[in-house]
């Protein structure tokens, strides 16, 4: 289920034209501008938190940080994910999500990538999935943002 606040953002639109030609669903989203020679960092995410790092990405002009979207969690897409690890091998990878740590895709995937050296960047253990104060929520969301461009 798509949170709301995605149902009218111009970056969430697709044309006509993407319903009627054969084009088919993308498990995985690479980054189209990312120039692979400076890319560093590579962050990793599923769902609304993608257009907060894409603000943050082009707000610092950040050549040197890659973002994909994993528009499809489960079942894992094996090919997909390694064909983007061979691609931007030797960055630094970080899976950033909203949700704490607990929660969210992150458990899931770990059980496929059982890498240590992938940092997850997400709020802290909870039992709740929100904080129930729209101003401490906003300012963990910053955090997470500012956190995955480090």
């Amino acid at each position: 289920m798509s949170p709301k606040s995605l149902l009218r953002h111009p970056l969430c639109v697709s044309g006509k034209e993407d319903f009627l030609s054969k084009n088919k669903f993308l498990e995985t989203i690479d980054d189209a501008q990312a120039d692979v020679k400076k890319v560093k960092t590579l962050l990793l995410c599923s769902g609304k938190i993608y257009f907060d790092l894409l603000e943050k990405q082009k707000k610092d002009e950040r050549a040197d940080v890659a973002i994909v979207r994993m528009e499809q969690v489960y079942p894992y897409p094996k090919e997909q994910m390694n064909r983007l690890f061979e691609k931007y091998e030797g960055a630094q990878i970080k899976w950033v999500q909203e949700e704490p740590q607990n929660m969210g895709a992150w458990q899931y995937l770990n059980s496929f990538w059982r890498n240590p050296e992938i940092q997850v960047i997400s709020r802290r253990v909870s039992s709740s999935p929100a904080t129930g104060y729209k101003k401490v929520h906003d300012a963990q969301q910053h955090n997470i943002v500012e956190e995955a461009f480090k």
